[in-house]
């Protein structure tokens, strides 16, 4: 199993367990995000952490491609 399929397995069933005790996903899904960033900064310099996540903000659009991708 891969490991973005263990991180799936485990956020899909926080999230049900989210829904059904009332907690809205994008809640859940805020508070995960913070998990992250602590996780992050245990191990990794704020400048680090925070070109992570830049990184990852803008590259937030499924529907962008990238000039590295071929046709």
């Amino acid at each position: 199993m891969s490991i973005t399929a263990i991180a799936r397995q485990h956020f899909e069933a926080a999230r049900a367990e989210a829904a059904s005790t009332g907690y809205d996903s994008d809640a859940l899904a805020r508070a995960m995000l913070s998990l992250a960033v602590t996780a992050f900064l245990e191990r990794r310099p704020v400048a680090d952490v925070r070109q992570e996540l830049l990184a990852a903000a803008e590259n937030v659009d499924p529907d962008t491609d990238y000039m590295f991708m071929r046709p």
